[in-house]
């Protein structure tokens, strides 16, 4: 994926959308302490294996908080993923994903729950819910890349390279990426 990056610079932020910066006072065995911490969105990520292809579809991104801290990775891998922003069950927003970000239509019957777990503990303590689905060519309906302004590229990583993939420390992934490869992988 080939793009363009310029005037990349930070600002103050206004009105935030998507997160609530704040600080928590507290007492804890008798000392008063203090937290500054974010208010986000849980969310939903999913461990999509194309069948056919024998290889685990990824997304691949430009993430501005990991070019921020580190600009020598422009691109994340991580899984089809999204909020949970709206009023709908898990598996229906993972399903939603699935569709925008990488152009599969299945059925909820397909999807997997795997686990629930806790991403970011010193900042934001959100959830991300875990799932599994498989996929084939004929329920692929569109390029997928994500809605708006979005610019997601697909990624197959075949399955015998995986663990290889995990531990390449020249791509930037997520735990929870690396997580949900292992638990596919040694799940037998």
């Amino acid at each position: 994926m080939e793009f363009e990056l310029k005037n990349f610079k930070t600002l103050p932020l206004i009105k935030p959308k998507f997160i609530k910066p704040f600080k928590v006072e507290y007492f804890q065995n008798g000392k008063k302490k203090s937290w500054e911490l974010v208010k986000t969105f849980d969310s939903v990520a999913i461990l999509l294996y194309h069948k056919q292809k024998n290889s685990f579809i990824l997304v691949k991104q430009f993430r501005p908080p990991v070019y921020f801290n580190d600009n020598n990775f422009k691109f994340t891998y991580e899984l089809c993923a999204g909020i949970v922003d709206k009023e709908k069950s898990l598996v229906e927003i993972a399903k939603e994903e699935i569709l925008e970000e990488c152009g599969y239509d299945i059925s909820l019957s397909k999807i997997e729950k795997i686990t629930t777990f806790f991403t970011n503990v010193g900042v934001s303590g959100a959830k991300q819910h875990l799932f599994f689905a498989e996929v084939c060519e004929s329920e692929k309906v569109s390029d997928g890349g994500g809605i708006e302004e979005e610019l997601i590229e697909l990624f197959f990583l075949p399955k015998e390279k995986a663990i290889d993939f995990i531990f390449d420390e020249s791509k930037a992934k997520t735990p929870g990426l690396m997580f949900a490869l292992h638990w596919f992988l040694f799940k037998e």
